[in-house]
């Protein structure tokens, strides 16, 4: 199911996008300012996202060069031709003036989802932490750990879903391929030292473990709380 983040503070207008694409089978996920997308975008991870550009805080123009690799379809009310080509040139894929028909928009969004390319699998991003699996480095503003391959697999894991508490033998069945020598005696110490190359980067503490439980990644705004 396709992913859609609607960065929008007017509410009736978000509300019919919303239950129209919900209709139309996608997975819907709301911002109402541009502050509040940049915490939003690395946790829900869309397939594209429909900007406004009038938003409170962070503005669409301000919000746009920091949205990376994934396609933005710019819906506002600026009609200047000055604007849609600025906006264009700057990263989005498509602009749609409002009022719009939404048949068209749903179209629209229907064709950049055809044509977007498949997400770079071996890069992963959690707020400011990206892992890159094919070398095994975990980063935080260019400081970086190298990560054995046990300790990438379980990260891995936990930032395909941050903010989820992923249970112990769920880590050790999801890895078990890449890593067969991983045990459930084994586990916590992976863990504790995958926690401490990540705290080095810059001080934060990334992963919480759950009494009983297993381990979940902290999402961006639990950290330096």
């Amino acid at each position: 199911m396709k992913h859609i983040l609607i960065i929008d503070d007017d509410q009736p207008i978000g509300d019919m996008l919303s239950e129209a694409l919900t209709r139309e089978g996608y997975r819907v996920s709301r911002a109402y300012s541009g502050t509040e997308a940049l915490l939003v975008l690395p946790q829900a991870r869309p397939d594209l996202v429909l900007l406004d550009l009038m938003l409170p805080g962070l503005s669409g123009e301000e919000l746009l060069p920091r949205i990376k690799g994934i396609p933005v379809i710019v819906v506002s009310a600026k009609v200047d031709v000055q604007d849609k080509v600025d906006l264009l040139l700057g990263g989005a894929v498509d602009y749609v003036t409002k009022p719009f028909e939404i048949r068209e928009l749903l179209a629209r969004i229907a064709v950049r989802l055809r044509q977007a390319p498949a997400p770079d699998a071996a890069r992963l991003t959690c707020g400011a932490l990206e892992l890159d699996t094919d070398t095994r480095v975990a980063a935080v503003d260019g400081v970086q750990a190298h990560l054995t391959r046990t300790e990438c697999a379980i990260l891995k894991l936990l930032m395909l879903n941050p903010g989820q508490v992923i249970t112990k033998s769920t880590i050790l069945d999801r890895i078990s391929l890449d890593t067969p020598d991983c045990t459930e005696s084994s586990l916590k110490m992976h863990v504790s030292n995958l926690r401490k190359k990540l705290r080095e980067l810059d001080g934060n503490d990334y992963i919480e473990a759950v009494w009983g439980i297993g381990f979940r990644l902290r999402v961006p705004e639990e950290q330096n709380l």
